[in-house]
């Protein structure tokens, strides 16, 4: 989970202490994702108990957390509303809070992360003037874009999703020369995702908080900015493209190129031209060792026992084992901690000869890379549709492994 976002769950926990209306609740959590396990860890250390997580994927129904539940949202009526509480930490919090309110639940519903600030969806006056307050800041932050890259086009990506950002850099280049744009700038949030904007060549990378990026993006709707693009699938909500997947299936890097670039589904996407080399690849046995990838912000972590599995296998048939950490993370046990940056990646999995990892982003910056490659999918749905994560996610040449309940790596291999 970003650290802005887990500082602001943190602040409106604390909020919501304060304020007593969490003292003396039933707290139920709503759908099954990382974020929800980090808000989980949180109220069991400060002491509360989590009487389930509700989750509209059946699969995930009777498997637990910490020995937390998941139920199926229906579950909340046979509480008391008076007596529960409803804290959402995902990203589909309005459809979400919609279906509490649909089923029938009169109970309390909590939004702690705000993944969409500009988007708040009242006439009232004091949201107007906020709002109105919030695009004028923004448009200074524009206008300082503006002048620090005179000429440029101001291309703004809402979220810090490494496969988004490379995805977005993967057919950007078309939608730039259709357009006769040759003066550019990107604008991401975080350094990982500016890494991965120079790995394809971008001059120009500016990197920015999520409040900045927000501010802006409300800026350049607000005053049809026709030198803004915002190339995302589903936000801002100016377009319903993501509304498609409740019918159809179509796969995100798909939705990309068709749907936010409007391009023939057979464009070929331009892989990055900057990738580097780490600088102690010596160091690693060539072709006889594995890189493990166990972390993700934004994917449900896999249990320890299954990552015991797979290293206990390669350390038996005698390979190198290294875990890819940054920052506080921890090797997996067995293992050895490796931190190439992201444009190394490629030439340390190249020079192991396996990778094995959480379908994150990190394995669609490394998807062309010339080695095994081993894609774990948690099992579970995309968003709140019917799809599974390997349907939207899959990626060509590798092995796309489904982690489901009773996963055997032996299986696999």
């Amino acid at each position: 989970m970003d650290q802005n976002f887990y500082k602001e769950m943190v602040e409106n926990l604390n909020q919501l202490m304060e304020e007593s209306a969490i003292q003396g609740k039933k707290i139920y959590l709503f759908g099954h994702c990382n974020a929800t396990e980090e808000l989980a860890n949180l109220l069991l250390e400060k002491g509360f108990s989590v009487e389930g997580i509700l989750d509209n994927n059946e699969a995930k129904h009777g498997n637990q957390y910490r020995g937390i539940e998941i139920q199926p949202p229906l579950t909340i009526l046979k509480e008391e509303p008076e007596e529960t509480l409803v804290c959402i930490v995902a990203r589909a919090y309005a459809a979400m809070a919609a279906q509490l309110k649909r089923i029938g639940y009169k109970g309390m519903v909590r939004k702690l992360v705000d993944y969409n600030t500009y988007a708040e969806y009242s006439l009232s006056s004091d949201t107007i003037s906020r709002k109105r307050e919030r695009a004028g800041r923004g448009s200074l932050l524009l206008e300082g874009i503006k002048v620090k890259y005179p000429g440029c086009f101001k291309i703004l990506c809402p979220f810090s999703a490494l496969g988004d950002i490379y995805f977005m850099m993967s057919y950007l280049p078309y939608f730039l020369e259709k357009r006769e744009i040759h003066n550019w700038v990107v604008g991401v949030i975080g350094d990982a995702c500016g890494q991965v904007a120079r790995l394809f060549g971008a001059v120009h990378v500016e990197v920015l908080t999520q409040k900045d990026m927000d501010e802006m993006i409300q800026a350049a709707l607000y005053t049809e900015d026709k030198n803004t693009f915002i190339p995302h699938q589903d936000r801002p909500y100016v377009v319903n493209l993501s509304k498609a997947l409740y019918i159809k299936r179509i796969p995100l890097e798909q939705i990309y190129c068709c749907g936010v670039f409007g391009l023939p589904p057979a464009t070929k996407p331009i892989p990055p031209s900057k990738l580097g080399v780490y600088g102690r690849l010596e160091e690693i046995e060539k072709g006889k060792s594995v890189i493990f990838s166990p972390y993700a912000k934004s994917v449900t972590a896999l249990k320890k026992e299954i990552w015991e599995q797979i290293v206990g296998d390669f350390q038996r048939r005698g390979y190198s084992c290294y875990t890819n950490v940054i920052g506080e993370e921890e090797p997996l046990e067995g293992t050895l901690g490796i931190s190439p940056s992201i444009g190394q990646v490629q030439s340390v999995v190249e020079r192991a000869g396996t990778f094995v990892g959480i379908r994150s982003g990190l394995c669609d910056v490394i998807r062309e890379a010339s080695c095994r490659k081993v894609a774990l999918y948690p099992d579970y749905n995309y968003c709140d549709t019917k799809w599974k994560a390997v349907e939207m996610y899959g990626l060509r040449g590798w092995e796309n492994v489904v982690v489901g309940e009773g996963f055997r790596w032996e299986d696999v291999e």
